[in-house]
């Protein structure tokens, strides 16, 4: 016999060596593991497609955690294999060898085509939850509700809002792959804050960096195609014992416009980067103090307006980061709007809520809701119990009378405290101002006070006629200014209006 075939193959002698080298702890639980998360997901996607209202734990849980341990029990399976073969070998004593692919061999052509069978579903199964994981991912459940706590106050506010049909996404990152991750990698950073508990009470606003909101807001709302004016009603009650009533239309002035089609250059859409470019910088993060502002008309030509009173330097203002004003710069609460109390309790009496005969309601209203409360269970226990014997010991015939309204006015004056005050996270509506008017914040008044002055002696014009025009002002149904007003009449007479700002007097927490 020759020396060739004297020679034998260490493999072929030891055949153990290579078979059945799936049975090994490791992959033994790798392949559990993988069965359970197949099942997992199988339950948890029935669940999340046939409930109506399907908890957004379901989501992370069916297209993103369950699919991670499906993925390590199939990386377990190989990894195991391997071990299992280095352990064999080096008990039988050989050199390691690969094994041998012969698809000449029945069993091993079949092996290999449940391999490729398997990789081609498993790609698309992967395909559909991958899918499935960025589209829960950019819904307003993981957004809003996967961190109750910390995203609690935007979220409620968020569907109290105009905008509580538009998902977070769509304002917030927008169309485009750029914009997506630059989203995804900003929310891992929140994921790390919120896992410490290191995240700031309350969320910071405005938030940085920001996508332009020419493209997000319009891509609905466009300012081009706004013009002329619109008539708005307001409706205000007094602190007295009746609640007198004062309603003011007025006349908005919205403006905007296609300069190409001559509709620009007036109303309160003249700000926007239609035929007009404003640039600012302010000293606050909340972009409430702004001592310089810079505007540009549609022939170059650039007007500088700074503060009379602590202008800034020349150096100051190389130095600014400076913003081109834009929709976020008014609208700076599109969808999470803390309402001043003041106001919310006007919504409800208007809106019939809240029962406007009831004495003192608008007053007593007000002060439940702005006094100071750890807690948002013992704020409920304190509304309920004020309200209630406020009218026992005020008014006890009233409290007989008109049971039925005041514990209306508790459930009413409850829930607006459940969606203004979040004492865990520090949020009220004095949190956030509102730039949208000028009746409880600075608002227009930052840059529209008269104190911003041009080098040739030109103010910031704080005309109430630039932006609304006063049509109808009433007071318990009786008309209290001439038709149409060329200026507000103050219900109290506070001598010249010109002289302060609204947000001097009306905090939003003491009604007016």
């Amino acid at each position: 016999m020759t020396e060739d075939t004297q020679r034998v193959d260490p493999l072929r002698a030891h055949p153990p060596v290579s078979q059945n080298l799936i049975k090994n702890p490791i992959s033994l639980i790798g392949l559990a593991l993988a069965g359970v998360a197949v099942a997992n997901i199988i339950l948890l996607a029935l669940i999340d497609v046939l409930a109506s209202q399907p908890s957004p734990y379901i989501g992370i849980l069916a297209y993103m955690v369950a699919p991670g341990f499906l993925v390590l029990g199939l990386i377990l399976v190989p990894i195991g294999m391997v071990v299992e073969r280095r352990r064999r070998l080096r008990d039988v004593g050989v050199p390691p060898h690969f094994p041998r692919l012969d698809l000449n061999n029945p069993a091993q052509r079949s092996t290999v085509a449940f391999l490729l069978s398997f990789v081609v579903i498993f790609a698309l199964v992967s395909s559909v939850g991958s899918y499935k994981a960025y589209e829960f991912t950019d819904s307003v459940d993981f957004c809003g509700q996967l961190c109750h706590t910390v995203m609690h106050p935007e979220f409620t506010a968020y569907e109290a809002s105009p905008h509580a049909r538009v998902a977070c996404v769509e304002c917030h990152v927008g169309s485009g792959a750029s914009w997506y991750v630059k989203s995804k990698l900003s929310g891992m950073r929140q994921v790390y804050y919120t896992a410490l508990g290191t995240y700031p009470r309350p969320i910071p606003t405005p938030v940085q960096n920001l996508r332009p909101a020419q493209q997000t807001c319009e891509q609905c709302h466009w300012p081009r195609k706004f013009w002329g004016a619109q008539l708005k009603t307001f409706t205000h009650y007094g602190d007295d014992e009746q609640n007198t009533p004062r309603v003011l239309r007025m006349l908005m002035k919205v403006g905007g416009g296609d300069p190409k089609l001559g509709q620009a250059g007036e109303g309160i859409h003249w700000h926007m980067n239609i035929a007009n470019k404003v640039t600012y910088f302010a000293t606050d993060e909340q972009r409430q103090v702004i001592p310089w502002v810079s505007m540009e008309d549609k022939n170059g030509r650039v007007t500088e307006y700074m503060v009379k009173d602590g202008a800034p330097s020349p150096e100051q203002i190389d130095k600014a980061v400076k913003r081109r004003m834009d929709c976020i710069d008014c609208h700076n609460r599109p969808s999470h709007i803390y309402v001043p109390p003041d106001a919310s309790v006007d919504q409800a009496i208007t809106g019939r809520s809240i029962d406007v005969t009831l004495p003192f309601i608008k007053q007593q209203g007000v002060a439940v809701l702005t006094a100071d409360y750890k807690t948002s269970d013992e704020a409920q226990n304190a509304i309920a119990t004020n309200i209630t014997k406020f009218y026992q010991d005020k008014y006890p015939q009233i409290a007989s009378a008109k049971a039925d309204s005041i514990k209306g006015a508790v459930v009413e004056l409850q829930r607006i405290y459940s969606t203004t005050f979040f004492p865990y996270m520090k949020v009220n509506w004095k949190t956030h101002p509102n730039n949208i008017g000028h009746m409880y914040y600075q608002g227009c008044f930052r840059c529209h006070d008269g104190n911003h002055v041009s080098k040739d002696g030109k103010a910031i014009s704080k005309d109430c006629n630039s932006c609304h025009t006063v049509m109808e002002q009433q007071e318990s149904g009786t008309q209290i200014a001439a038709l149409p007003a060329q200026t507000f009449k103050h219900p109290v007479d506070i001598g010249d209006l010109t002289a302060v700002n609204c947000s001097d007097c009306h905090s939003g927490g003491v009604g007016p």
